[in-house]
């Protein structure tokens, strides 16, 4: 008997490990200000709303290398902005912390809701892409 617990231990263990998608919860805009609202708040908000639709464009498959390349692709995006001082890059949590020139600094999430990242209103025009993202 006493042999037989660590094996339905080891089981139950195994049954309870799931897949779980991170994406989907980051990526979630219920209970948020719309984003075309957030970005008529202001030229930074334009730009951050701008960053995460830039997420959401490039969203590849679930693979480690291509969400290291959208992750990459959002952050060169992001870089293009004259605001943005500094891009940390996090492309196992879907995510981009941005900060300003103005010293706001704020994380910039998947935003899926079908608007071209330079199409986003109140969005200044694109700087010319740094040498590191060509």
């Amino acid at each position: 008997m006493r042999s037989g617990v660590p094996a339905v231990l080891a089981v139950l263990a195994l049954i309870s490990c799931r897949p779980y998608d991170n994406y989907a919860p980051v990526a979630d805009q219920s209970g948020l200000i719309p984003a075309a609202t957030f970005a008529r708040y202001g030229r930074e908000q334009a730009e951050l709303t701008a960053i995460g639709r830039s997420l959401s464009a490039w969203r590849m498959t679930a693979d480690s290398a291509a969400i290291t390349e959208q992750a990459a692709r959002a952050a060169c995006f992001a870089r293009r902005l004259p605001d943005v001082a500094t891009v940390d890059v996090d492309p196992a949590g879907f995510r981009l912390t941005v900060r300003f020139k103005s010293g706001w600094r704020a994380a910039a999430v998947p935003i899926a809701d079908g608007v071209e990242p330079a199409a986003t209103p109140g969005l200044p025009p694109l700087l010319a892409a740094p040498s590191s993202c060509t």
